[in-house]
């Protein structure tokens, strides 16, 4: 039961590492100043192509519950995430995401009545610590519109956890996943072509190869990763997990492009990380399911 939890952990873990690599990607692969291009072409063909493998949609209230969670999830967290990307260096977008899990964790606590647990807020509070150590000592000037993208971005996407985890999933893994990606990428449409518009220019084959392996990677496959671990794991849990993606933004930022990496940020790499770890190795609350199981064995010795 134990390794089956770290089995899903891991899993879990695979989609904010594939975000990571979003920053990297926005900046050497796609065309300047088209955040809302990107994330429009990120979310729907993605939402599309899960769509066409699970061939269901949704029925009753999972029509406006999952418009929701899709503008939460997707539309306005992609959106404001590639603004971010687009303003900030790799991994000062995350700036205020060091945050995420203590937003979610109050909100968990009031909506999902899990347990606010002193483990739980010192091991957000040291996340956060460790997350500003990180961006802090960048030596890139911090830009107000970006920082304040990144910080809608952080409450957009923990109040899409909490609610994902509140609502549960009426259908398959694909087929929610592929819902909410089409509803977010449908809501950007019409401000994609109020504030942006079509491209002037054609998209080069470098762009349409980022633009290919952000919507299959980093959307298509991390979000059913993502939801899968909602679905299975507390909300906190899957938070503190999403503090891997400005880890990996920062440790790509320093290996590829060159970005300068000090001892505090390293310090503050190594915080995170334990901060994780505090969350991730403490015992594991069992189930119903798994009660059940226990109670089953236990009758049959």
């Amino acid at each position: 039961m134990l390794s089956n939890r770290y089995v899903l952990l891991a899993t879990t873990a695979l989609a904010p590492v594939l975000w990571g690599t979003t920053y990297l990607t926005t900046t050497m692969f796609l065309p300047a100043d088209r955040p809302l291009l990107a994330a429009f072409l990120r979310a729907l063909p993605a939402g599309l192509l899960l769509l066409m493998l699970c061939r269901r949609l949704p029925r009753g209230a999972w029509w406006w519950k999952s418009w929701v969670l899709g503008v939460l999830n997707i539309g306005a967290f992609f959106a404001l995430l590639f603004i971010a990307a687009y303003r900030l260096p790799g991994g000062v977008a995350a700036i205020v995401g060091g945050l995420q899990p203590l937003v979610v964790a109050l909100l968990a606590s009031r909506v999902l009545h899990e347990r606010l647990s002193g483990r739980v807020l010192g091991s957000g509070a040291a996340g956060a610590f460790g997350v500003s150590l990180i961006v802090l000592q960048s030596q890139a000037r911090l830009d107000a519109i970006g920082i304040l993208a990144a910080l809608a971005g952080t409450l957009c996407m923990a109040l899409g956890i909490v609610l994902s985890k509140k609502w549960g999933q009426p259908a398959s893994l694909l087929a929610t996943t592929s819902w909410q990606l089409i509803a977010g990428g449908l809501t950007l449409l019409p401000v994609l072509l109020l504030i942006e518009g079509i491209p002037a220019a054609p998209l080069t084959a470098t762009n349409i190869a980022g633009y290919v392996y952000l919507s299959v990677a980093g959307t298509a496959f991390a979000y059913v990763a993502w939801f899968h671990g909602i679905a299975r794991l507390p909300a906190s849990t899957i938070a503190f997990l999403g503090l891997l993606s400005p880890i990996v933004a920062i440790l790509l930022g320093w290996t590829i492009a060159g970005e300068h990496l000090s001892l505090i940020q390293i310090a503050g790499i190594v915080i995170v990380l334990g901060s994780i770890a505090a969350v991730i190795v403490a015992r594991a609350p069992i189930s119903p399911h798994e009660r059940i199981h226990l109670r089953g064995r236990a009758r049959y010795r």
